[in-house]
């Protein structure tokens, strides 16, 4: 078992990146917000809810393994046992004292330990029992993710813990819940806990998993092989395991005159949250981003300011963050009180806008803006492109692809410009010219599909 020993939660800062800088009349304003946490062992600007950290150790937390068990995880015979060592590993990985539970899904969702409706607490003890519990492990029935991922809501939420998690794995489509169904317990369990969701083989759907790690704030990936789910289950749980905040919230403020057009997440992955605002009082709303650790993301924000004259000023928006000060406390019950009780992490940005009649300066883009809508579009291409293909509009999917490689190629995306090699013969990356590939493989093609949004910061 690794050690994630913490003695508070990580100091939080907030950098703006733009060209405040806009011609007469101009209403636009584009910045790119870079958060950082760092320092999770030192004492920052925030202080922690006493219930956050048990002495000695990391933020208290809760822990649910999903594991398919429907009839398709028997196909090959050696996946089932894959998912088994790999629900395992992570169990292995567990701190001590962590809250956990593994549940078993098919059409319907069983408790395979602790049981009783209970999460079990890790110690040595704990984790042996679950790894004995893991042999009733079987394949057969149907796939209800929704039920699944109710059970674990259920279980996360009877825990008086900061950090609630989820790890789900399947295999195969959602064939036994109607789409609506999965949807609303998406946006049920929304804010209530976070959730990384894995696909094995290639069975499943991408969008399906994409769905829930985006509602769900975690993260969507694809184990083509499943003889790599137990290193991919040891990295996700300790990846879990360094979280030492949770429910943090962009919270944004705007002047009277002023109207927000996005706000997106655009580092490490593109994230749309601008209809996930939760308002928080007069002329600010938070959008939700999740758990930290000592990590860093960015994020895209697009403000439109009352038409002013040359040598006017203003504040555009004021950017903060936020945090409940009860550990799992759901943003949705902040944002009714008026954001009365959560707790300022004491990092700010400002967003300004300037008029100028120098030309230079108010055409100029700046590096980041114009790196990470470069990123978002290459997302979009992507999407586009494979969703063309599918359709069979060949051309289309070209233009769309070819496109998605001329951005990668301009960005420096190379994970994502080597994931694209596998689709399409790129004859010219700088212009974009490609051809679609007779024979893709279907593993390398879902591939590119989940990993369409991961993006790469601005070159330096």
């Amino acid at each position: 078992m690794a050690n994630f020993s913490k003695s508070s939660v990580p100091r939080f800062s907030v950098d703006v990146y733009q060209n405040e800088y806009l011609p007469e009349g101009g209403r636009e304003v584009n910045a790119i917000v870079t958060v950082t946490a760092t320092g999770g062992g030192t004492v920052g600007s925030a202080v922690a809810a006493p219930h956050l950290y048990a002495p000695g150790q990391g933020p208290s937390a809760a822990v649910a393994i999903m594991v398919d068990c429907s009839g398709s995880m028997d196909y090959p015979p050696t996946k089932m046992r894959n998912a088994r060592e790999a629900t395992a590993a992570a169990i292995d990985t567990l701190r001590d004292g962590v809250h956990f539970a593994v549940i078993g899904g098919t059409h319907v969702a069983t408790e395979v330990y602790p049981g009783g409706g209970r999460l079990a607490v890790a110690d040595a003890s704990t984790r042996e029992q679950a790894k004995t519990a893991l042999r009733r492990l079987s394949a057969g029935g149907g796939t209800a993710i929704g039920t699944w991922l109710r059970l674990a809501d259920r279980l996360l939420s009877s825990a008086d813990v900061a950090i609630r998690h989820g790890i789900l794995l399947t295999d195969g489509r959602n064939e036994h819940e109607a789409p609506e169904d999965l949807r609303r317990t998406l946006e049920e369990c929304a804010g209530r806990f976070t959730c990384d969701a894995r696909g094995v083989g290639t069975d499943w759907e991408v969008k399906e998993v994409t769905s829930i790690a985006s509602a769900l704030l975690g993260t969507a990936d694809i184990v083509a092989d499943p003889g790599a789910l137990a290193a991919d289950f040891t990295q996700m749980m300790e990846t879990a395991m360094g979280k030492e905040v949770a429910d943090v919230a962009l919270r944004v403020w705007t002047p009277v005159g002023t109207a927000i057009k996005f706000v997106k997440q655009v580092a490490p992955t593109v994230e749309e949250l601008t209809d996930r605002r939760a308002e928080a009082g007069p002329r600010a709303g938070d959008y939700p981003t999740g758990s930290w650790g000592d990590e860093s993301r960015d994020y895209h924000l697009c403000v439109e300011v009352p038409a002013a004259a040359v040598g006017q000023e203003m504040l555009a928006a004021r950017v903060s963050l936020v945090v409940p000060q009860s550990g799992g406390t759901s943003r949705s019950s902040a944002a009714e009180s008026g954001g009365g009780t959560v707790q300022n992490l004491g990092a700010q940005g400002l967003v300004r806008a300037v008029w100028t009649d120098d030309m230079a300066a108010s055409t100029s883009i700046n590096p980041q803006v114009a790196h990470y809508t470069g990123q978002a579009e290459l997302a979009q291409a992507i999407q586009q492109g494979l969703d063309l293909r599918k359709a069979g509009d060949i051309d289309g999917a070209t233009a769309k692809l070819g496109r998605a490689v001329q951005l990668a190629s301009a960005s420096g995306n190379a994970d994502t410009a080597k994931l694209l090699a596998k689709v399409v013969d790129v004859v010219d990356a700088a212009t974009g010219t490609v051809r679609l590939k007779a024979k893709v493989e279907e593993a390398d093609e879902m591939t590119l599909e989940t990993r369409s949004t991961k993006t790469v910061r601005v070159k330096k």
